[in-house]
């Protein structure tokens, strides 16, 4: 089973790396994210956190576009081709072959999310040039062209000589180098002057790239159990609406509970079924300032939903927006640049809780589409 799975999950690799669809969004976003250093020099003092803002969002929305197009492609397109029988008719299970089928977009997806996130953290370690007295930081820019430059024309000469698929190539060329770039720039300042390795490293902004990473694990889960059902276009579009509607959550269905909750709370507030306790809450800063607030907060001693005077209304409101609020995929909290642009740090417990959700929600995900595979007639 484990062969059958590995096989399954690499010729998904190769095949998704090898679309062209993904070199021209890849390329696509790496322009834009060299594009953010210069967009970024227009804001008031807070140059270098709009270049992360904009960074990382670009890494996120282009890993989710990608997601979307090529696991919609890898399973749905065999479905409809009916290139999957040839497959699942030997001795291949339905499970092995989604589930290897996920392994392989996950992979692609990994690698080209790193390819952006080296060109991303270069540019960072260049920083914003504010003013024409700034220096040009020469290593960033000698060692990530120089990558770029080679990677391209090792892929040429591998094209040419070796009919090899040039978009692979070029990922699985670019995206080392730009790591190599990226830890030689490190040891240099602007001028090429040697400074500490550690000097440039920013922990936070690899904490941020872990949750979109998870974030994108959890969109191809999605699109590849959608795809197990519907066609190219509809695992498209519905998958690109769960990813719209999962960053609106907390809009959509949590404003809606916390007010019902809050209505609730008054109503046990008002018949004296509270007791207060202290509630303290932590903030750290980047600065190394730590903040503490202290708060008295009342909690019910009964169950909310049995205070006196909660109508069935709003229980069966709640319940909906409660099914609703867990259904959605929360990207929201994978979403970690916003704490980086308030000069926050990431909580190493809370970014385990939400990789956990991610890969929770990922095999949950998961096993309704092999579900709904195992009842899908292919033949």
């Amino acid at each position: 089973m484990f062969q059958q799975l590995f096989a399954i999950a690499r010729n998904t690799f190769f095949e998704s790396i090898r679309q062209p669809i993904m070199l021209v969004i890849l390329v696509a976003a790496m322009v834009l994210i060299v594009l953010s250093n210069p967009l970024s020099a227009f804001t008031m003092d807070e140059n270098q956190r709009m270049l992360i803002d904009i960074g990382l969002a670009t890494v996120f929305l282009a890993g989710a576009v990608l997601a979307a197009f090529i696991a919609t492609n890898v399973l749905g397109r065999e479905i409809e081709n009916r290139t999957a029988l040839t497959v699942i008719s030997k001795p291949v299970n339905r499970p092995v072959f989604v589930v290897g089928k996920f392994l392989g977009v996950t992979a692609a997806m990994v690698l080209v999310g790193f390819c952006m996130t080296f060109t991303f953290m270069l540019v960072e370690l260049h920083t914003v040039i504010e003013t024409v007295r700034d220096p040009v930081h020469l290593p960033v820019v000698v060692f990530g062209v120089g990558g770029l430059l080679l990677g391209v024309g090792a892929a040429a000469w591998c094209n040419y000589f070796y009919g090899t698929v040039f978009s692979s190539s070029v990922i699985c060329f670019v995206t080392p180098l730009l790591f190599l770039a990226y830890l030689l720039s490190m040891n240099f300042g602007p001028e090429f002057d040697s400074q500490p390795f550690l000097r440039s490293f920013k922990d936070q902004i690899w904490l941020a790239v872990i949750g979109i990473m998870t974030a994108i694990v959890v969109l191809c889960a999605i699109a590849v159990a959608v795809s197990t059902r519907l066609g190219q276009l509809m695992t498209l579009v519905t998958t690109v609406g769960l990813f719209i509607l999962g960053l609106l959550s907390d809009w959509i269905f949590g404003r809606n509970i916390s007010r019902i909750e809050g209505n609730w709370l008054t109503l046990a507030r008002n018949q004296g079924l509270v007791t207060q306790e202290e509630s303290t809450r932590v903030m750290r800063w980047a600065s190394g300032e730590i903040e503490e607030t202290t708060r008295i907060i009342d909690v019910p001693t009964v169950p909310l939903m049995e205070v006196p005077g909660v109508t069935s209304g709003e229980i069966a409101e709640w319940t909906f927006s409660w099914v609703g609020y867990s259904v959605l995929p929360n990207f929201q909290v994978l979403w970690l640049s916003d704490a980086l642009t308030q000069n926050l740090i990431i909580p190493g417990g809370y970014l385990l809780e939400s990789v956990i959700y991610g890969a929770l929600y990922s095999v949950a995900i998961l096993g309704v589409g092999i579900f709904l595979f195992q009842r899908r007639e292919i033949g």
